[in-house]
């Protein structure tokens, strides 16, 4: 059934966002759909990291939480929930959602979205796109996932699914697809689909609109930090827009705040390109029509590219982080000498070693009263492989008996690094694949 206007919230804006606000929305804001945007490039490289150890994983870690804390009341109030926390395993993600709601005593319909893992499609040979260099060469290629667009959302959208799982979509695409659903839009109409992009870009970050990561102090203030309320957009189906955020929750909604979201990650303002639509920001306006109330318009659409983006993850090496605490007199002098020590104990192994001196006195700030209360630490990193990597973790404690006097507090750590680069794939060679999960059942792939 067609709308003449549509409701969407921005219900997290990253993997580990607050859960509480987005609750709240559901509850509270009159909502058709609420998105939840949790993915990001390392992020799903991680999912996949996670399910080569677990087949059963790979799905977003707060995954159970969000929805254990969502879907009970979201389909009480007959809303909608777009999330992309299926991550490396959406079918293993939806598999969860079932079990909360038949644990609900709920009749819920699942739908799920699979085929932007398209590690058997890349060309290891062809040229990262941020470097040049072919793709194997960086390192064991372990992910490969295309960014989907709004289309391949369409047929859960169209099966009634109550609540939809993907892994690697679009941030916007994730909100285009519900609104264009809903308000009947045709996904061949730029305007249409740059004005629901322009929505799904500046919703996708949650709490970024309302005040999160725009505030400084005696710059940006921003009130009730602590408890900031997240955005939400009525859209009709002229393309005509408004943004809020509920009554009574922190933080602020201005023109100030759009705009800095609007321009955020975004290279080009006249060629942001999505799976979708080809997006020109420039002949945008932002105005605020009440308090916490702001109108955007005039987004600009150009025909979507051929092209698929693709994220590839791969194994870059382990990182080695290793610190020690200096206090008292000649505190921040004892630390420097003990990174002078390390760094003579690994001088040849090839190793780039890092040096930080925190809580070190600022030039000029000794007297005697402080410089006896003085706690410096040290802290080492370094980048490599699992052997060179545990060589910077050993000299470091070794400082305890082997360095300058008063060393203590080591703490030491290796954390396998994922990197990411980037390539295309032609959106033809892509084929998603939609399959719905029923507390009862499960039903065909599209």
């Amino acid at each position: 059934m067609i709308s003449k206007k549509a409701r969407i919230g921005g219900g997290a804006g990253f993997s580990g966002d607050r859960i509480e606000p987005a609750v709240a929305l559901v509850e509270s804001a009159g909502l058709d759909d609420l998105v939840l945007e949790c993915l990001a490039e390392r992020t799903i490289a991680l999912g996949h990291k996670r399910r080569r150890h677990d087949p059963a994983q790979g799905y977003d870690p707060l995954l159970v939480r969000r929805l254990q804390a969502l879907i009970p009341v979201a389909h009480r109030q007959g809303v909608r929930l777009i999330t992309n926390m299926g991550a490396a395993n959406p079918l293993g993600a939806g598999d969860v959602a079932v079990q909360i709601a038949r644990g609900e005593g709920l009749d819920l319909k699942v739908g799920v979205l699979t085929g932007d893992d398209v590690l058997a499609l890349i060309d290891l040979d062809s040229p990262a796109l941020e470097d040049g260099r072919p793709l194997g060469d960086h390192g064991e290629v372990i992910s490969a996932n295309a960014y989907l667009g709004a289309v391949a959302l369409f047929p859960a959208l169209e099966r009634g699914a109550e609540v939809i799982i993907t892994g690697r979509v679009a941030d916007p695409s994730l909100f285009l697809a519900p609104l264009a659903h809903r308000l009947g839009w045709d996904l061949t109409d730029w305007t249409q689909m740059a004005s629901g992009t322009l929505v799904g870009h500046l919703l996708e970050c949650a709490g970024q609109l309302t005040g999160g990561y725009f505030a400084d102090p005696g710059h940006k203030d921003v009130h009730r930090l602590a408890d900031l309320g997240f955005p939400f957009a009525e859209v009709a189906s002229d393309t005509s827009t408004e943004l809020g955020k509920l009554p009574g929750t922190g933080g602020s909604l201005t023109r100030r705040t759009v705009v800095e979201q609007l321009l955020y990650e975004v290279t080009d303002p006249g060629s942001y390109l999505t799976p979708d639509v080809e997006l020109d920001l420039r002949s945008v306006t932002v105005r605020e029509s009440a308090e916490d109330r702001v109108v955007v318009q005039g987004a600009v659409g150009r025909p979507r590219p051929d092209q698929l983006k693709v994220s590839v993850g791969y194994q870059a090496g382990y990182r080695a982080e290793a610190e020690i605490s200096y206090v008292g007199p000649n505190a921040e002098a004892r630390a420097r000498l003990a990174g002078e020590v390390v760094a003579d104990r690994l001088r040849g192994t090839g190793i780039e070693l890092r040096f930080d001196l925190i809580g070190s006195m600022p030039p000029g700030g000794r007297d005697e009263h402080h410089d006896r209360d003085r706690h410096c630490r040290l802290r080492v990193a370094a980048l490599g492989d699992a052997e060179r990597a545990g060589d910077v973790c050993h000299e470091v404690e070794a400082l305890y008996t082997n360095g300058p006097a008063g060393g203590g507090g080591v703490r030491t750590s290796t954390t396998e690094v994922i990197g990411i680069v980037s390539t295309f794939v032609h959106r033809d060679a892509v084929r998603p694949e939609t399959t719905i999960l029923e507390t009862g059942a499960v039903d065909a792939t599209a």
